[in-house]
């Protein structure tokens, strides 16, 4: 074996000095195997890296659900279950319509039976014809005629037996009696219908009428009610008057009248209210007088449009009964029409006689 093959490579001194002092590392760059010297540094001491503090997770937004009681829900059920029965009813009603022969409506107000030889004249019904978001107010404008219809009622019953106690010689029962029987269909056709018709089909006209008279309705709703005597009118000062005469039956009698000049009163109170909440509904609407004025000048026109129209079917037939040559019956037959709606003419040739009828 040569000497360089015995040479140990670890025994230089560097080497062995690094090998037996193990706490003291030479930095590699600094070590120079060659110069025969030993240089010993300080070891390189590497700050440990300092952990970065975890990211706030902002935590979940929950959204709170309102918190619906037992008391709120069966208030909602029930008004749910309300408008489905006014579905059916509005349905049924309307099924009834379309299975009327010819698509007519009846007249059912006044109700009268049958065999009664004067008939309903007028179509009322609520629930078919007005708006869903007026009914509420159109039945109270309703209940109200009822309530005064009411008054006028037992304010003749109270002049009746004014009469028989002998308060006065008949004048208050004798106009108590006309009120009655002239004021309960004048008040239904004069500020009543015109009320209906008027939410019906939104006529600024027909609110113009029912403003005009309701006003009236309600200015006599407070001269009832103070009972003025000669008047016809069961009041407080003829109920006040009564009952200063002393005797029992008259005291009775006064203090109906009494009675009745406070529900005249309190009629009046929601004539008040009710002419001014339909007013406030009148006018969100943005209806006006000139639109009123518009509509009562179509209405004319539509009237003279239809005059002319009559005039045209009784020329038509006065030209259809000179033209008679034959002498077998024949029918002409002459549809016009006579706004909204069409009339047929059957002439007999033969007679005279000449047969309308509206189809």
């Amino acid at each position: 074996m040569s000497k360089g093959d015995d040479e140990n490579p670890f025994g230089d001194p560097s080497v062995q000095n690094a090998v037996s002092n193990p706490g003291n590392k030479a930095d590699l760059d600094d070590y120079n195997p060659f110069d025969g010297k030993t240089q010993i540094q300080n070891p390189a001491v590497m700050n440990p890296t300092e952990d970065l503090p975890p990211a706030e997770i902002p935590a979940p937004q929950t959204v709170q659900q309102p918190k619906v009681s037992t008391a709120d829900f069966q208030e909602f059920k029930r008004r749910q279950d309300e408008l489905e029965k006014r579905a059916q009813e509005l349905d049924r009603r309307e099924e009834e319509l379309r299975s009327a022969p010819q698509n007519v409506r009846q007249n059912n107000w006044p109700p009268l039976p049958s065999f009664c030889p004067v008939q309903s004249c007028f179509y009322h019904d609520i629930n078919v014809d007005i708006p869903v978001e007026f009914q509420k107010i159109v039945k109270h404008l309703y209940y109200l005629w009822v309530g005064h219809v009411s008054l006028l009622v037992v304010n003749l019953l109270a002049g009746l037996l004014y009469l028989f106690t002998k308060g006065d010689s008949g004048e208050t029962f004798g106009l108590a009696l006309v009120y009655c029987v002239l004021f309960t269909p004048a008040s239904f056709v004069c500020w009543f219908r015109p009320a209906y018709k008027a939410f019906r089909d939104d006529s600024s006209f027909n609110f113009m009428v029912f403003f005009f008279v309701f006003f009236f309705q309600m200015i006599v709703s407070v001269l009832y009610s103070l009972g003025i005597g000669g008047m016809g009118a069961s009041g407080l000062i003829l109920g006040f008057h009564a009952i200063g005469l002393g005797s029992g039956g008259q005291i009775f009698v006064g203090v109906l009248m009494i009675m009745i000049g406070v529900g005249f009163g309190l009629a009046a109170l929601a004539d008040f209210y009710l002419l001014a909440k339909i007013h406030k509904l009148y006018r969100s609407t943005g209806a006006s007088i000139a639109k009123a004025q518009a509509e009562f000048t179509s209405g004319v026109m539509s009237m003279k449009q239809y005059a002319k129209q009559q005039r045209m079917l009784r020329a038509s037939l006065f030209e259809a009964n000179l033209q008679k040559t034959k002498t077998t019956k024949q029918e002409t037959e002459i549809d016009i029409d006579t706004h909204n709606f069409f009339v047929k003419i059957t002439l007999d040739t033969t007679g005279s006689s000449a047969e309308v009828r509206e189809i």
